[in-house]
């Protein structure tokens, strides 16, 4: 996908002196006292705003911070708790700016931060008198919101189709790149690893990579289901039996191309969904009425790793059994442990996913983590993000 790129109009010096307009993604998790819990998105941010300054702009910033009510204004909703980080991490001031849409004044070699865009009215749904106002804002909007990069709104979609110029900051150019690596472009064997609680969820997902990937991994409460649709019991284990139709027919579609759907030949059970109910590895075959699955068996995990290990390129989102309880943990290790050993392209999303490459720390080993959740699911599922779709437009 050709897009025009923030760091070549840096290249280029087309940035020195101009008003520059970055919609990061700085929407981090707080506690009750409006504290940072995790800092990753800001940290993230940080490089493409030290290019933007470096390079002599003036520099505006904004992010969504969790779900404001569009024109009313609560403290809990301020981005002021992610301006003081950003100022940590930058060693320089950062001013916080409310009511920013009808002009902002901001000199070449200073950086604003413009309070939650969402609190904007109009936001959400795109409005073009808002995205208007934005875009006039700004010489160069730079996108680099990847979590946004799905949702057509007035800061990520309107401003692009507007402004002067438009174009992709670092981070979301790399996403562009390792989706293109890994989907449009991938070294064979592609094998996918789609985890989760619900079929119902990710049935779209695996449905367009049954098109396309060689092995298809499933584990969670999708892998009861599928477990369910090759004939086996699966006790009183989370699943989907109306979706047992659709299961068999990602099994057949998949099996068409000579392709698989490993199904687990052993399990971890447990009679309770607790972290020290007693964990007991049996035979897929041997699942008891009374029983609950909460992981894959050792045997099964050690074949998924050896078809992991074998891969050309990996995508991976969920873990395949209960990760957070430890009794119940081994398969997702065993899997997170292939993916890092393996001398394939590998590419993960999803916060579940996320917190088992920390839990691991395997995150120098994983070729590309992807910052985005729900953008990441859509381009799994094979759809065109709105973000990508409006700068290949400006582009062209």
């Amino acid at each position: 996908m050709k897009v025009l790129r923030f760091s070549d109009l840096v290249a280029q010096g087309q940035v020195q002196g101009k008003r520059v307009f970055i919609r990061a993604d700085l929407n981090v998790p707080q506690d009750d006292a409006g504290r940072i819990t995790e800092d990753t998105r800001i940290r993230a941010s940080v490089p493409c705003i030290k290019l933007a300054l470096d390079a002599g702009a003036a520099v505006m910033v904004t992010s969504h911070l969790g779900r404001p009510t569009e024109g009313e204004f609560k403290p809990e909703d301020s981005l002021k708790p992610v301006g003081e980080r950003l100022a940590e991490l930058l060693g320089r001031e950062v001013k916080l700016v409310a009511n920013w849409v009808d002009g902002v004044d901001v000199k070449p070699g200073q950086i604003v931060l413009l309070e939650n865009c969402r609190l904007n009215k109009g936001e959400k749904k795109n409005n073009e008198e808002l995205a208007k106002k934005m875009a006039a804002l700004c010489d160069i909007f730079v996108h680099d919101a990847f979590g946004t990069a799905h949702r057509a709104e007035a800061s990520t979609y309107g401003i692009a189709q507007f402004a002067p110029v438009a174009c992709a900051g670092p981070l979301l150019a790399a996403e562009i790149d390792a989706i293109g690596k890994a989907l449009a472009n991938p070294k064979r064997p592609l094998v996918a690893i789609v985890a989760g609680s619900k079929v119902s969820t990710k049935l779209t997902i695996l449905q367009a990579l049954a098109k396309n990937v060689d092995g298809l991994i499933v584990g969670g409460g999708i892998a009861n289901t599928f477990m369910l649709a090759a004939g086996l019991k699966i006790g009183k284990s989370l699943a989907e039996p109306d979706l047992l139709g659709d299961a068999t027919a990602v099994i057949a579609a998949m099996k068409a191309r000579g392709a698989e759907v490993p199904i687990p030949e052993d399990v971890v059970t447990a009679k309770a969904f607790a972290a020290d109910a007693p964990a007991t590895v049996k035979a897929a075959t041997e699942v008891a009425d009374d029983d609950l699955i909460l992981d894959i068996g050792p045997k099964t995990a050690a074949k998924l790793a050896a078809q992991l290990k074998a891969a050309g390129t990996i995508v991976w989102n969920g873990p395949v059994g209960v990760f957070e309880f430890d009794a119940f943990a081994k398969g997702t290790e065993t899997i997170a442990r292939a993916i890092a050993d393996s001398d394939a392209f590998s590419i993960a999303g999803g916060g579940d996913t996320l917190a088992a490459i920390a839990k691991y720390g395997i995150e120098k080993d994983v070729g590309y983590i992807s910052t985005g959740g729900g953008a990441f699911l859509e381009i799994l599922e094979g759809k065109t993000l709105p973000a990508f779709e409006i700068l290949a437009k400006r582009a062209a």
